[in-house]
C-alpha cells in the first residue's frame, strides 16, 4: 500500500435556519429566517469555517450550495498544500455560476490556511487595525413606528436605514426626531433616477452619509446621472457583484459595497476592494444576514474599508458561533486564530 506524504483535508458542510429578532424588510422581500451553510475543512488538528446564506434574488439555496460542493469533493480536498490564491484560482472555474458556494469555501480555507501558520488573518495579511471603521446597524422596511421601536432598542452611532416607499422622506423625518446618529439609506433598487436626485438634498439636510443602490442594477444611463447630479455620493451594491464591475461602477458610483458572498470569498473581495482604491472609490463591505463566521470574516477586511455593514449576526434571536464581537458599532476581535471563530 502507497502511503500519501501528505495529510488530506476534510470537507464538512452543516446547514442552519438562523432565526431572526425581527422580519427583516426590503424593498422587494422579507423574511423571518436566515437559511445558510457552513463549510468546515479541517487538517492536522487545524479547523477552517466558512459561510454563505441562501438568497432568492440571486437563486441561491443551501441545497444547491451543498450539491455543488458535494459534485466537487475529491478535488476540494486534495487541494490542501497551496495558497488561498491558488486555491480559489483552482476552483472558481467550477463555482462560477455558484458565486456563494465559492464564498463559504474560501472563507474555510483561509481562516484554514492562517491558522496552520498561526497567525490571526489580518495578521498574515499584515493590516493595521488602528483605524478600522465602525459598523452601521441596519433598521429594515416596517411601520415608522416600528422602525422607531426597533432604533430605540439598539441604541447605535450608525444606522443603515432601508428604504424604497413612496414615504421614505417622512421615514428618514421621524426617526430623525429620536437620535444625532448618522443615517445611510439603502433603496435597494426602489427609486428611479429622477426621485434619487430630487430625495438627495432632503436626505442630506436630515444627515444621511450616503445613498446605496438607489437604482435598478442594468440601469447605466440612470446611474451615471445620479453620480452626475446627486449632492449625495452612491455606493454601488446590487451593480457590483464580481471583479469586472469595480471599473464598470467607475465613473457611475462615487464607492463601491462588496460582497464577499457574491464575489466569492475574502480572496477576490481584497483585489476589488484595492482596484476600487486606485480608482479613488469609497470602499464598503456588506453582510448578507451571516452568522458570527460570515461577519468575522468581514472583520479581517476592515483596514481596507472606508465604510462596513457587518451587522448581521446583531440581527439574529440565536447566533450558532463565536467570534468577533461588536460593542456600539466598534468591533473588537477574537483569541483565536484565522477568522478566530469556534461553532457553538
Amino acid at each position: 500500500m502507497k502511503l500519501s506524504i501528505f495529510s488530506s483535508m476534510k470537507m464538512t458542510l452543516r446547514s442552519f435556519d438562523l432565526q431572526l429578532k425581527h422580519t427583516f424588510t426590503i424593498s422587494r422581500e422579507s423574511h423571518d429566517v436566515q437559511p445558510s451553510l457552513i463549510v468546515e475543512l479541517s487538517e492536522d488538528g487545524h479547523s477552517g469555517f466558512g459561510e454563505a446564506t441562501s438568497n432568492p434574488y440571486y437563486n441561491i439555496s443551501v441545497e444547491n450550495m451543498v450539491n455543488d460542493l458535494e459534485s466537487l469533493r475529491e478535488m476540494i480536498e486534495g487541494l490542501n498544500n497551496v495558497t488561498p490564491e491558488v486555491f480559489w484560482t483552482k476552483m472558481q472555474p467550477h463555482l462560477k455560476n455558484n458565486m456563494f458556494a465559492l464564498c463559504a469555501l474560501d472563507l474555510a480555507f483561509n481562516d484554514l490556511y492562517a491558522s496552520k501558520k498561526k497567525k490571526k488573518l489580518y495578521e498574515l495579511w499584515e493590516y493595521n487595525i488602528d483605524n478600522n471603521p465602525l459598523t452601521d446597524y441596519t433598521i429594515g422596511l416596517d411601520t415608522i413606528e416600528k422602525m422607531v421601536a426597533k432604533m430605540k432598542e439598539l441604541p447605535w452611532p450608525i444606522y443603515k436605514i432601508k428604504l424604497g416607499t413612496k414615504e421614505d422622506i417622512k421615514i428618514i423625518e421621524e426617526l430623525r426626531k429620536h437620535t444625532d446618529a448618522v443615517f445611510r439609506v439603502d433603496a435597494n433598487c426602489g427609486w428611479t433616477a429622477e426621485e434619487t436626485i430630487k430625495n438627495a438634498p432632503a436626505l442630506k439636510k436630515l444627515g444621511v452619509e450616503f445613498i446605496e443602490q438607489p437604482l435598478r442594477a442594468d440601469d447605466w444611463a440612470g446611474h451615471k446621472e445620479v453620480y452626475e447630479k446627486s449632492v449625495l455620493p452612491i455606493i454601488a451594491d446590487e451593480s457590483c457583484q464580481v471583479e469586472a464591475d469595480v471599473a464598470k461602477c467607475h465613473g457611475h458610483f462615487h464607492g463601491v459595497n462588496v460582497k464577499l458572498t457574491k464575489c466569492g470569498g475574502l480572496t477576490p473581495a481584497r483585489r476589488m476592494l484595492n482596484e476600487a482604491k486606485e480608482l479613488g472609490m469609497k470602499t464598503m463591505v456588506g453582510c448578507m444576514t451571516e452568522s458570527t463566521v460570515g461577519i468575522s470574516a468581514i472583520a479581517h477586511l476592515l483596514p481596507l474599508l472606508d465604510y462596513v455593514d457587518m451587522d448581521g449576526a446583531l440581527l439574529l434571536a440565536k447566533d450558532i458561533a463565536k467570534g468577533v464581537t461588536i460593542e456600539n458599532g466598534k468591533v473588537i476581535y477574537s483569541d483565536g486564530l484565522g477568522i478566530g471563530v469556534s461553532l457553538i
